[in-house]
């Protein structure tokens, strides 16, 4: 885990944010919101992985199989 991952999560919300925008304006409202929903199921697969590298960090600290 490292700061390209911030940074890819940044640019996420930000591409998310202005699809939102733009949609919301254009009156497709329903579009708008499933971008939004799209980008934080992206943005939470990728958590996963760390979460799960987390977890086997802390199993291997403490000898836990």
């Amino acid at each position: 885990m490292g700061v390209d991952l911030i940074f890819r999560v940044a640019a996420i919300g930000i591409i998310v944010a202005v699809l939102h925008m733009v949609l919301k304006h254009s009156g497709r409202e329903d579009q708008a919101m499933l971008t939004t929903l799209a980008g934080v199921i992206v943005v939470l697969m990728m958590m996963i992985t760390e979460i799960n590298n987390l977890f086997e960090t802390v199993k291997n600290v403490f000898g836990l199989y």
